[in-house]
């Protein structure tokens, strides 16, 4: 509890005792606030759905309130994302809050906050996710300013697998930023809010509006409000080069300039603002945040190969220089044991003002006081020969003994040890000349599949990079053989549920199924799978399937029958019948079939079922009286009243233009849309 109260302190929220159980907890929320958990809330307190009961409110967003809760089905700790109840109302943002729930839920990825559930209770929509207790990358960068490389590199690159992961399954996040990227309290990184989700292949035009926020909106977003894997990549890019400097590239007094700025400036290299950074993570952000998309890694996927490999090129100093935007701490960071923040993001304790810096470091060197002393007077010379003394030969002896001791405790501590070198993401040829130059030699070459390193580079050793070994020792490489690639098969006229069976055991999943009718492939059969049978793709991509709906029943027509004669009928097709309870006035006699659905001459499959709406009689209408008015307001009365209108002038009525008589009489009454009759003079 007091980390967390320390932790709202350094957020700028003023902290309260503990007993107000003020706290922070990171959530997949849009925007995160400081919420004091003991403020009135109408949901705290209650069970949502007969389920989720409501325990505090920890954080507000601009679509939803995020609250802790507790799953009473199975006893466990969840964050409860409520939608506010006055955007519940739009069937907009409530779309895009359920494709949210059912794009996050396909992600089945350990750097993804998971959905677990999603439903409405009255005017409360929510999502059920995994509740995540740590902070956002946004609330590093604002205790800690830049950092180090390999604290950005350590974030970046699960960041990347995640979004690798929605990538694959043909999603783009469309809003990445710090404040989406949880940290939690055992350093595990993951990517939240995936309520802009989008297909990769859906035109996201929407006018005047542009979803997102700006300091990470890629040129393309902003002038043609379109969006792909590459806008995703763009943004990690700002987020690295945030990381590395403490300061977003682009920045203004307003929004428009920032959006400006993103559309005709490059992002600056992150040198400029620290100087001496490793080209390499120059080129990083360069190529991330390119404004032609066209020049920009394809995906993340992409991206995090070209940050491995980056970082394999990089050295120790280099990944642990200390940028100028580090903020200073006032303690040290591995004294926190309740500290959220990942091992690998901690910054050196900074040395006092009297005290020089020696590379960042205090050198302990002991110092010792000479106290052999000599006489005053050197000692006569001896006459005749000098012999060895025994004294001598023993120091000597001494010195050599504990010289070889020295080697001897050495050589088995160190000496006869070395460490593996940095050879992930090279060449097969290249690793085995850095392990030959560091005295290894390989022992044997294994292959796997890799979705981020390309056909042919190393994707690991046994035992592993930087491990100690010993020197002429060998070295398992495991050499990248590219995503694993999967033929898909042919399922025609499989049945759905073995269809399904097989996909899987190919390593493929079965995706959205589609119906439609065929005269060829039997009712519940597949037809056909997009792609096509034989086409290679990833393994763990969706294929859709087609399932024939059976042959084709060309609806009979029956309205106005009896509904003995219609049932008849629809069931000599090979259909089923369903009245419905509503009975509706129509031009057909009480009791007779006014309306069916489907409508005769469609298409429905055998066994499908047409509902009859029963007529309760035609509506009875006054008619009005029109004798000894013009033929043109006799028209218009009656067609008014609802009547069908007739004409019969005979041959005395040829020119004539008033009526002589009508076939029911004005004040009767007679069933609406029926004719009436009327004789011209």
């Amino acid at each position: 509890m007091r980390a967390c109260v320390r932790r709202a302190s350094q957020l700028g929220c003023s902290p309260a005792p503990v007993s107000a159980e003020r706290v922070v907890v990171t959530v997949a929320a849009r925007t995160l606030t400081c919420v004091d958990t003991t403020l009135h809330d109408p949901l705290v307190g209650q069970v949502l759905d007969g389920r989720y009961r409501v325990e505090a409110r920890i954080a507000v967003g601009g679509m939803a309130t995020v609250y802790r809760a507790l799953d009473t089905r199975l006893d466990r700790v969840l964050a409860l994302k409520v939608m506010h109840p006055t955007l519940a109302a739009d069937a907009s943002f409530v779309e895009r809050f359920i494709r949210e729930a059912k794009s996050v839920a396909r992600l089945a990825h350990p750097n993804v906050v998971q959905v677990f559930d999603q439903g409405a209770d009255g005017s409360y929509v929510y999502l059920a996710m995994e509740y995540v207790a740590g902070c956002t990358l946004r609330d590093v960068l604002r205790d800690r300013g830049a950092l180090q490389p390999r604290a950005a590199l350590d974030i970046l690159e699960p960041v990347l697998a995640a979004l690798g992961a929605a990538h694959r399954a043909g999603f783009v996040h469309r809003d990445m930023k710090p404040e989406n990227v949880l940290i939690g309290d055992d350093g595990r990184v993951k990517v939240a809010d995936f309520g802009l989700v989008r297909a990769v292949d859906t035109v996201t035009n929407t006018t005047g509006t542009v979803l997102g926020t700006v300091s990470y909106l890629a040129p393309e977003q902003i002038e043609h409000g379109t969006a792909d894997t590459r806008v995703d990549v763009y943004a990690c890019g700002v987020v690295l080069y945030e990381m590395l400097t403490g300061a977003k590239p682009h920045s203004g007094d307003s929004p428009a300039q920032v959006l400006y700025q993103h559309l005709h400036a490059d992002v600056p290299p992150p040198s400029g603002l620290v100087p001496g950074m490793a080209y390499a993570l120059d080129d990083l952000v360069a190529t991330a945040t390119a404004r032609n998309p066209e020049v920009r890694p394809h995906d993340a996927v992409t991206l995090l190969g070209q940050v491995l490999e980056a970082r394999a090129g990089l050295t120790a100093d280099q990944l642990d220089a200390v940028p100028p935007g580090a903020l200073a701490v006032g303690r040290d960071i591995a004294e926190d044991r309740t500290s959220v923040i990942p091992r690998s993001l901690s910054v050196p304790r900074p040395l006092p003002v009297n005290e020089p810096d020696t590379d960042g470091a205090v050198s302990h060197t002991s110092r010792f006081e000479r106290t052999t002393q000599f006489a005053s007077e050197p000692p006569p010379p001896r006459r005749g020969p000098a012999r060895p003394r025994r004294g001598m030969l023993a120091i000597v002896a001494a010195v050599v003994l504990v010289l070889g001791l020295g080697t001897g405790i050495w050589y088995i501590n160190s000496g006869q040890f070395t460490k593996v070198p940095p050879v992930l993401s090279k060449s097969e040829q290249d690793a085995r000349a850095q392990l030959d130059k560091a005295g290894l030699d390989v022992k044997s070459v294994k292959h796997a599949f890799s979705d981020t390193v390309k056909r042919g580079s190393v994707i690991g050793t046994d035992p592993a990079v930087g491990a100690r070994i010993r020197a002429n020792d060998s070295v398992t490489l495991t050499v990248s053989d590219g995503p694993e690639t999967v033929k898909v098969p042919d399922l025609k006229g499989f049945a759905l549920f073995k269809a399904k069976d097989v996909l899987k055991d190919k390593g493929l999943a079965a995706g959205m199924v589609n119906r439609e009718f065929s005269e060829d492939v039997a009712k519940g059969f597949v037809i056909r799978t997009d792609p096509q049978a034989g086409t290679e793709r990833h393994a763990g991509s969706a294929i859709a399937i087609t399932v024939s709906k059976g042959s084709p029943v060309e609806v009979p027509e029956v309205t106005g029958s009896s509904v003995e004669d219609a049932t008849s009928e629809l069931e000599d097709s090979g259909l089923k019948v369903k009245i419905a309870t509503k009975r509706v006035t129509s031009e057909f006699d009480k009791g007779q079939v006014a309306e069916q659905s489907p409508a005769a001459g469609r298409e429905a499959a055998a066994g499908d079922t047409v509902t009859l709406t029963i007529s309760k009689g035609p509506e009875m209408v006054e008619v009005p009286d029109v004798v000894g008015d013009s033929v043109d307001d006799a028209h218009q009365k009656l067609e008014g009243a609802g009547f069908e209108v007739d004409e019969d002038r005979g041959l005395l009525g040829l020119f004539g233009d008033k009526v002589k008589s009508q076939s029911v009489e004005g004040g009767e009454t007679a069933p609406k849309g029926s004719t009436i009759t009327i004789e011209i003079r």
